[in-house]
């Protein structure tokens, strides 16, 4: 793709020259970026270090003005067109290759009202972001669990971590947004307002149209949790998990507690001979009480013969970050996900051999436990459908050298086919990788009308540079 020319949906290229891009270029505040740009290589990077694209301009958006008057160009010139929020996604759908991407990562503004509970964040933010501001009133969005993930696209993907079980899913809490459709025009959503498409956002990617604003409501928590990690032997990962199970379906709402198998990173609490080595760790949370959160977790800590113990009350916003170390930017990373609604025996042999045999050292298998609030809304509530999913795993293979990567990713796919058997068939839309085709089960019974939404705002699927639901060919009616 020479530089000077950029990719249209329909095929052709065009000659930027030919498009008014200076126009474009006078009209934004934001600076536009190609390949002969100062910052252009930087800009395009994004966490998975597998995405190597290069589009033919990247727009850095700094307000809803320069979104707006990027949808109208690409709409008008029919470009392939991605947008960049915070660039986390596993399949890469932030960057595009020969095309437009609209980049909102300048855009991380995030303002509390902690009177009224509700925070307005803008999407370029981060889950630092929004949980440093919150967390100083002492309030906080369910999110998820790596605090460089970006708002934007946990929250369209449905969003879940370690307050899920007490609050519900990031989609619970989205009460509003303001966005740009397919034709340009900015767009209030709420309940009162175009309520239908609110439905669609609170889940349904990026299909829709450009989120500039998201409006959420807040709860009280923290800003001490209790929270750590129990770090066992993998050997006795079997009668561990076969144990967990019976805890988890009796576990309290404000108790989350996920299971990590993995290599042992050098922990400080670990004794040396430890790191290294083949682990099961239970990572757990509590949003209750210090003696609440004793009584709840005391069961958990008198499991099995663990190698070190790390539990305590600790910041909140330090919790959502502890993760952090392990999925930094830059590295090669490969998903494969189900949801289940048991641990069965099978799964569970299948889980331990499995974690047996990890294809590098940074790869691992992790199950998030899920119910309690998550679970309570119907599923057609929200274009996020998965209310069973009592568990969710991610086989999350990550390594640096290119030359493993056929070895990785076949190991991730194998593990995923001998798992399937056991799981719903469902599967959480942000683990998705890009090349695998899940959209339908991603979104269940809630497909068609995701797609009838999709052909009201997105006739022409402009938007498509993501887990695409392709717009329905009877389209709905535009709510008022």
């Amino acid at each position: 793709m020479e530089p000077n020319r950029i990719a249209t949906l329909d095929g052709p290229t065009l000659a930027l020259d030919d498009t008014g891009l200076a126009a474009l270029e006078a009209s934004m505040r934001g600076p536009l970026l190609t390949p002969r740009s100062a910052g252009y290589d930087e800009a395009r990077r994004i966490w998975n270090g597998m995405i190597d694209r290069r589009p033919a301009v990247i727009a850095r958006c700094l307000g809803t003005a320069d979104v707006m008057a990027c949808v109208r160009f690409a709409a008008a010139h029919r470009l392939l067109t991605a947008v960049r929020g915070g660039g986390h996604n596993i399949a890469g759908s932030a960057m595009c290759d020969g095309g437009l991407v609209i980049d909102l990562s300048l855009m991380r503004s995030v303002q509390v009202d902690p009177e009224a509970r509700t925070a307005r964040v803008e999407p370029g933010a981060l889950l630092s972001d929004l949980d440093r501001e919150a967390q100083a009133h002492g309030l906080a969005v369910p999110l998820g669990i790596n605090s460089t993930t970006g708002v934007a696209g946990l929250t369209l993907g449905g969003g879940f971590g370690w307050l899920s079980r007490s609050l519900g899913m990031t989609v619970d809490s989205l009460t509003g947004a303001e966005m740009v459709t397919a034709d340009g025009r900015r767009l209030r959503v709420d309940a009162d307002r175009h309520a239908e498409l609110l439905w669609g956002l609170r889940g349904g990617g990026a299909n829709l149209g450009v989120v500039t604003a998201f409006d959420f409501a807040l709860h009280p928590v923290g800003p001490q949790v209790f929270a750590g990690l129990i770090v066992h032997p993998l050997s006795q990962a079997a009668d561990l998990l076969r144990r967990y199970r019976h805890l988890a379906a009796a576990a309290p709402d404000a108790l989350t507690v996920w299971v990590v198998m993995r290599s042992a990173p050098p922990l400080p609490f670990l004794p040396p001979e430890a790191h290294g080595t083949p682990v099961l760790v239970f990572a757990l949370c509590h949003s209750g009480t210090v003696e609440q959160a004793e009584r709840d977790v005391a069961p958990l800590l008198a499991l099995g013969a663990p190698v070190g113990v790390h539990v305590g009350a600790m910041p909140f916003a330090a919790w959502q970050a502890a993760f952090d170390p392990l999925l930094t930017p830059g590295a090669r990373n490969y998903w494969k996900s189900h949801n289940f609604t048991a641990l069965d025996d099978g799964l569970i042999d299948l889980l331990v051999d499995n974690a047996m045999r990890l294809p590098s050292p940074q790869s691992e298998i992790f199950i998030a436990q899920l119910g309690g609030a998550a679970s309570r809304p119907a599923p057609d509530a929200t274009a996020y459908p998965h209310r069973d999913a009592a568990y969710v795993m991610n086989v999350h293979t990550r390594w640096t050298d290119p030359a493993d990567d056929a070895g990785c990713i076949a190991w991730a796919r194998a593990f995923s086919d001998a798992t399937a058997p056991f799981a719903t068939g469902g599967v959480y839309v942000n683990f998705i990788p890009g090349d695998e085709d899940r959209v339908a089960g991603a979104y269940g019974a809630n497909y068609d009308r995701l797609a009838a939404l999709k052909a009201t705002w997105d006739p022409t699927n402009l938007f498509r540079q993501n887990q695409n639901v392709p717009p329905a060919t009877r389209p709905s009616l535009k709510t008022a």
